[in-house]
């Protein structure tokens, strides 16, 4: 018998389809295989990075190096916060473990799926921040570009008086 899986959070249009896509798979097979839930959180992670953050490198690993150097010279991209750089190494790390079996004193590592849950808040917190924060403040900057606009354009209906 199968069940429907879970699904994440909605988000608006600021977030590119490929990472939804993904990001949307990764929790319908997360009570399925953790493994491959974090996997594609894992990739969505190296899309975002590469999509917003502008760091194309050869492994995701080099990609999260580049944004700690950046943050060390205080020169990250507007709305990157240095403090989840580590969190990002970390669902690199799970999400690698997802795609290749590894081991630690002789144990095979396994993805449970509260690890898995995990991920995919960051990535939740990462669309927010990164997308949906910088589509909406575009939206407002142009409401208000657009009312200034109105203005210039009607010299003729503002109020004569002082200005």
């Amino acid at each position: 018998m199968l069940y429907p899986g879970r699904t994440g959070k909605p988000f608006p249009e600021y977030v590119p389809d490929a990472m939804l896509e993904d990001y949307q798979e990764a929790w319908s097979i997360i009570d399925l295989s953790p493994k491959s839930s974090a996997t594609l959180a894992r990739r969505c992670l190296q899309a975002m990075i590469r999509d917003f953050c502008g760091v194309k490198r050869r492994t995701l690993f080099d990609e999260i190096d580049a944004l700690r150097k950046l943050a060390e010279e205080d020169n990250l991209p507007r709305g990157v916060d240095p403090d989840t750089i580590g969190a990002m190494l970390a669902l690199k790390d799970v999400g690698n473990i997802g795609a290749h079996m590894s081991e630690v004193d002789g144990l095979i590592l396994d993805v449970e799926p509260g690890e898995a849950e995990k991920l995919l808040a960051l990535i939740e917190m990462l669309f927010a921040d990164w997308y949906v924060t910088r589509g909406k403040r575009a939206e407002r900057i142009a409401a208000v570009l657009g009312v200034g606009e109105a203005k210039k354009a009607k010299p003729d209906d503002a109020k004569s008086g002082p200005g």
